[in-house]
């Protein structure tokens, strides 16, 4: 054990932590404004999509109604159409009022 050689190679210096903490301390408000920037962003994407949802909701109930009005409608029309029956006026006239067609005699004609 005479011969062992001990070889020592360079030792390297400690490091400087102040000045690395330093350096981390400069960059710390940019990546806080970074942060806050995302954070904004992620947010506006959640509402707009929120948004986008409740839209799509309220036009699908706007449409479902539309129908229903439509239908509605129909139904309104072709009620309008039987009331308007001639035969069911003169039926009317004749039993519930009591009414009769006139006779020739009863019939002026005015020129």
């Amino acid at each position: 054990m005479a011969h062992t050689k001990v070889a020592y190679g360079k030792v390297a210096a400690p490091a400087r932590t102040g000045a690395v903490v330093r350096e981390n301390w400069n960059v710390f408000p940019y990546l806080t404004a970074v942060m806050v920037l995302l954070t904004l962003v992620s947010i506006f994407h959640v509402w707009s999509r929120v948004e986008v949802i409740d839209l799509n909701l309220k036009i699908s109930e706007a449409s479902r109604l539309y129908k229903e009005e439509l239908q509605a409608n129909k139904r309104l029309r072709v009620e309008v159409a039987s009331l308007k029956n001639p035969a069911r006026i003169e039926s009317l006239a004749k039993g519930e009022l009591g009414l009769a067609l006139p006779t020739d005699q009863q019939v002026i004609i005015v020129r």
